[in-house]
């Protein structure tokens, strides 16, 4: 992985992320994304995420968190970042995540492919898409879609979004 962040053995990956938000009918609705690949195929409660990916070395999280969600989306944001803080996921990786205001349509996702062994020790290699579909959630829906680690970031953006 040219370009990835180098780790010490023990430390966590680290990632960053956009919460992209709007209000629709005075609700507040947030954009979360499917991941693609025969693994997630039929998962749906606690398999959505935000858009997020690796943060390369030397490169900052927010910068990190626009470039991750231009290649999960084909969308490239703009506007101001509002942080979020970090969670940690059950597997130890540490997002950075920032929220967004801001409207994207989902039916013009267009995002990078990636090729993994499928099946496992087949020896064939096939191309998945990174996510294979978005979503815009009321927070009551989202908090069952979103990856359990990722709640804590609606709960933040609520108290964000309220204030």
């Amino acid at each position: 992985m040219a370009g990835r962040v180098q780790r010490k053995a023990g430390l966590p990956k680290r990632s960053a992320g956009i919460l992209m938000h709007r209000r629709a009918n005075g609700e507040l609705l947030v954009l979360l994304a499917h991941p693609g690949g025969p693994f997630w195929r039929r998962k749906d409660v606690g398999a959505w995420s935000i858009p997020k990916g690796e943060i390369e070395a030397g490169e900052q999280a927010e910068a990190a968190a626009r470039r991750e969600f231009a290649e999960e989306t084909g969308f490239s944001p703009s506007g101001v970042l509002r942080p979020l803080g970090t969670i940690r996921q059950r597997g130890g990786k540490v997002v950075e995540a920032f929220a967004l205001e801001g409207d994207f349509d989902i039916d013009q996702l267009r995002c990078a492919v990636v090729e993994i062994e499928w099946p496992p020790d087949s020896g064939r290699v096939q191309s998945f898409p990174e996510i294979d579909r978005l979503g815009w959630f009321a927070l009551p829906i989202a908090r069952e879609k979103i990856l359990p680690a990722q709640a804590l970031l609606l709960d933040r953006l609520e108290d964000l979004t309220s204030a």
